[in-house]
């Protein structure tokens, strides 16, 4: 990785480089090599200034030997994926640009030449179905060298996918830049990110829908045994009964209709209008209303501990005019209400009342962030840190409501991830409880605050937080939100909207990093040659009946010269 530190001609076969720029910087690598073979480009870890636009700061790259050539890709600071770029041909060249900002950038890339058209056995592939498994190349031997495979997962409609690594062991480093296993939301690499894992883990993940992208890329340093895992689909919220459908989501409402079941109230899809008639359906198979919560005339009322949403669609009748006397109604109410969410169709015709209920809840998430700037979440897990380090954590509610706040009431660290007896509070009714715990003002659908790393770390190999969060109609001015800090001592019966908890984590030491860096370097047939604990038993114990025997023999010499001088001695008085 000894490169200049401003741009390079590189020209072997592979190679990593570790860049560190700082402001206004504007250098170019180009690799080019004669050979029938292409270029596969990975940034496994970068960094660039906070709140940086890809305007002023960026690496583009380019599909040949010079900036003049065909863009290929860019990479910024809001870049949701770990990057790979392949060329066309034998040379590439890459760009990187700062800015002004006073702020030492970190890059982490390595490229190698491969020849395209092929793909390595058990290398990737198309999975479909509700269930399946699949297994890094080789595995449970080490997986080969410079692979990048890439598992498109199928699920059937209407469901989503839960992937889990049974068994995971890739190679370790504080950032996941050398092996890593990437998770994508969607049918590709640039989906969405749902996390990069490395070293020793069982990792599990969820998708938002019925497909997912699974990617594993590594090097040429070493090899592990790999992964094993499997998915599962799970139906998503389907409809309350085939004739009609309420999803409500902590940002939206979606109502689906069947035009069969319109037909059968005698009603046709052209006529149909929400309190705002201006907001229209789309019709497909079926006719649907998707719409954010606080528009299209929706009544939001605030009723203590819970909140609701409703809104009407009128069905105007199709036929003659004499019919429309008698109207019917459908009432989609959203209500949201402690660790749930109530979705209540209500179809009103003839005066007679048809109700039907399902049940969601609000999405709520909790992550690490890199500064106080919040906009660069850690993605990777585990989370490495300092003792002493200040971290800095977001939890949010994802919904289009702005009249909704977050509020941080309880947040607990425990080394169990499930929260068992021995918990360490930062966080209890609204209070700081750990000295180093500093809270953010309420911004926006996010509440925010920081820590410093604690002395559970010192005895616990991991670390986990959990936080109750309680979420409020923010203009209502006595909701458990506008009231911070309460004492146990005060019972607190002010209203809420819904309230929940989230998991983040597991946080470990870097000093426990490093030594499972050094351990994993250690070969298998090395692990084997290490004697362990029982074989240290044996030979301790077999070292110790020895120096018991040897103890008795001589104790038994001794007494038996002992009774040889009484003897003489006696011989002696008595002559």
């Amino acid at each position: 990785t000894g490169v200049p530190r401003c741009g390079a001609s590189l020209h072997e076969p592979n190679k990593a480089l570790r860049i560190e720029l700082n402001a206004n910087a504007s250098c170019i690598w180009q690799i080019q090599r004669n050979a029938n073979q292409t270029i596969r480009l990975i940034f496994s870890h970068f960094k660039f200034a906070p709140s940086s636009s890809c305007e002023t700061e960026s690496i583009k790259v380019f599909d040949g030997p010079s900036t003049g050539s065909p863009l290929l890709g860019q990479v910024c600071d809001d870049t949701d994926a770990v990057p790979v770029l392949e060329s066309s041909s034998d040379s590439l060249t890459f760009l990187v640009t700062t800015n002004s900002v006073a702020f030492t950038r970190n890059f982490f890339v390595y490229y190698y030449f491969f020849s395209p058209g092929s793909r390595p056995e058990n290398c990737g592939g198309e999975l479909t179905g509700p269930n399946g498994t699949f297994s890094s190349p080789n595995y449970p031997a080490a997986y080969p060298e410079f692979r990048y495979c890439v598992w498109h997962i199928q699920a059937p409609k209407n469901s989503k996918i839960n992937l889990q690594f049974q068994d995971f062991f890739l190679e370790l480093d504080r950032n996941c830049q050398l092996d890593f296993t990437a998770v994508y939301d969607g049918p590709a690499t640039n989906s969405g990110l749902l996390g990069k894992v490395c070293g020793r883990a069982q990792p599990t993940f969820e998708s938002s829908s019925n497909v997912m992208t699974v990617v594993l890329s590594t090097d040429d340093t070493n090899s592990y045994r790999g992964f094993s895992a499997q998915y599962s689909s799970v139906p998503l919220p389907g409809p309350v009964e085939p004739n009609a459908t309420l999803t409500c989501s902590s940002d939206s409402m979606r109502i689906v209709l069947s035009k069969s079941y319109l037909a059968s109230l005698g009603f046709s899809e052209a006529h149909l209008q929400l309190n705002d008639p201006s907001c229209r359906p789309v019709v497909t198979d079926s006719v649907i209303f998707s719409f954010p919560l606080a528009s299209c005339g929706t009544i939001k009322k605030d009723e203590g501990h819970s909140i609701t949403y409703t809104n009407t669609i009128s069905l105007a009748p199709a036929g003659n005019s004499i019919t429309r006397q008698k109207n019917t109604e459908i009432t989609a109410e959203c209500r949201m209400k402690n660790n749930e969410t109530l979705e209540v169709i209500y179809i009103t015709k003839n005066n007679a009342i048809q109700r039907m209920a399902a049940r969601g809840r609000y999405n709520i998430s909790m992550a690490f962030y890199e500064s106080d700037l919040f906009s660069k979440p850690i993605k990777y897990s585990p989370y490495y840190v300092d003792l002493n380090q200040t971290l800095f954590a977001e939890v949010t509610l994802h919904s289009t409501d702005p009249n909704l706040q977050v509020f941080i009431d309880t947040c607990t660290a425990s080394p169990q991830p499930d929260f068992g007896s021995l918990t360490y509070d930062l966080i209890r009714s609204g209070c700081n409880k750990d000295d180093t715990v500093v809270t953010y003002p309420a911004f926006e659908n996010h509440g925010r605050f920081k820590f410093r790393a604690f002395r559970f770390l010192q005895s616990f190999p991991s670390v986990y937080l959990q936080c109750d969060v309680v979420i409020c109609d923010s203009n209502n001015t006595n909701s458990r939100c506008a009231r911070g800090c309460i004492s146990r001592h005060k019972r607190d019966i002010s209203p809420y909207t819904w309230k929940t908890n989230t998991v983040a984590g597991p946080i470990r030491l870097k000093r426990d990093l490093r030594a499972a860096e050094y351990s994993e370097s250690l070969t298998e047939a090395e692990v084997e040659k290490t004697p362990n604990l029982q074989q240290y038993n044996f030979y301790t114990l077999a070292f110790v009946v020895l120096i018991s025997n040897i103890l008795i023999v001589v104790a038994v010499i001794l007494k038996h010269h002992k009774h040889q001088a009484e003897y003489r001695y006696q011989n002696i008085q008595s002559s």
